[in-house]
């Protein structure tokens, strides 16, 4: 294991640097719980995968694997063609030599991830077998008994590589106390869906994630009202802030009246203030795309914002009611060929109904169980 370059404040640095004494002594020698925090680019990922390498390199087993990835691949081990039956699968992963589980707060919140996480998670703690985890939540914002296991003093050694730091001027503004909360952790699983539906929202989720932590191209999400397009977009740009890196949410039609406002004198920012910033955002969501007005300055404010960062390759999510063939056929094809570029851009479309009709059943439900004064 060697130690990569490491910038920022001293502070953050001996952070580092202890953890990677840490890891060092770990890999060398497993014993106990290793738990490593912190924001995403701190390098907790490297310094996990850096133990299964030395370890393996030196001929001794190790398995590394991401907690949704975890997930997924039990769910799958159910179907009947799956090569390894669940129960082979999952006697492999609880004792395993040395297991390394990354990303730790990025699986879903259903019931049965919870059940199948602890399972694992308390067979491996009373074993007292080498564990590394890397989260992504904070260890004090998780739940009782996942903290618990994980800040036990007799096995685990917890290192956070780093302080979260300040996000600049970019930040959420008091009309988003809404988008604030969502994020990863508290994306639901929904499982009235299909199948193919559940398949379909697990994939957005991956795709939201895996944008989150590198933010490459542009992401666009097509999808109706309701199907947790914006949730996974405003959960993006709160997994940025956590890291400590610059991100701008702006709702699309909003953007607009703003940037009209801007040329009153009496505006606090000026209007070319206000464009550039959101022009060249280090990353950048516009939601309700199409929920404008499509006059022609508004067509040319858009084209301008989209022309701009796209031929910087800045990191872009976009959600719209559109399809993928409305986009081609509604939208001014100077824009549209820049949304459905497969070069720079990956369009998804989102299978999933809108979940407040989700809701509007289960208050149906509730209203007639009260009436009848019994549940079935």
């Amino acid at each position: 294991m060697e130690p990569g370059g490491r910038s920022g404040s001293k502070g953050s640095q001996e952070q580092f640097g202890r953890a990677y004494q840490a890891a060092r002594e770990f890999a060398s020698g497993p014993e106990g719980w290793l738990v490593l925090g912190g924001p995403s680019g701190s390098g907790k990922t490297h310094l996990a995968a850096a133990i299964v390498n030395e370890r393996i390199k030196n001929g001794h087993p190790a398995l590394y694997i991401t907690v949704p990835d975890l997930l997924d691949h039990l769910r799958s081990s159910f179907n009947p063609d799956s090569e390894v039956p669940y129960d082979e699968f999952f006697d492999q992963v609880r004792n395993a030599p040395l297991l390394v589980l990354d990303d730790l707060g990025a699986q879903s919140g259903t019931a049965w991830a919870k059940e199948k996480l602890d399972q694992l998670l308390t067979s491996r703690f009373n074993s007292e077998l080498p564990t590394v985890i890397v989260t992504i939540t904070p260890v004090e914002k998780l739940d009782d008994r996942l903290r618990t296991r994980l800040t036990d003093p007799r096995l685990c050694q917890v290192y956070v590589l780093e302080e979260e730091q300040p996000t600049s001027e970019y930040s959420w503004g008091p009309e988003f106390e809404l988008q604030k909360k969502m994020n990863f952790v508290n994306f639901k699983r929904r499982n009235n869906l299909s199948l193919e539906m559940q398949d379909n929202m697990d994939e957005a989720y991956r795709l939201a994630f895996d944008f989150a932590k590198n933010p490459e191209g542009w992401l666009v999400f097509m999808g109706e009202t309701g199907c947790g397009k914006t949730h996974l977009a405003a959960a993006i740009v709160n997994y940025r802030y956590e890291a400590g890196k610059p991100a701008l949410f702006m709702v699309v039609p909003e953007f607009l009246d703003h940037l009209r406002s801007a040329f009153s004198p009496d505006s606090k920012v000026s209007y070319d203030q206000l464009f550039e910033s959101v022009k060249t955002a280090p990353l950048l969501v516009l939601d309700d795309f199409g929920e404008h007005s499509a006059t022609p300055w508004v067509r040319e404010k858009l084209y301008q914002l989209i022309n701009y960062r796209y031929n910087g390759r800045l990191p872009t999510v976009i959600t719209t009611r559109y399809s993928f063939d409305e986009i081609l056929g509604e939208v001014d094809s100077a824009i549209s060929s820049r949304l459905v570029d497969r070069n720079t851009s990956t369009p998804f479309n989102i299978m999933a109904p809108d979940f407040r009709g989700d809701r509007r059943a289960d208050k149906k439900r509730l209203s007639s169980r009260g009436k009848t004064g019994r549940y079935r």
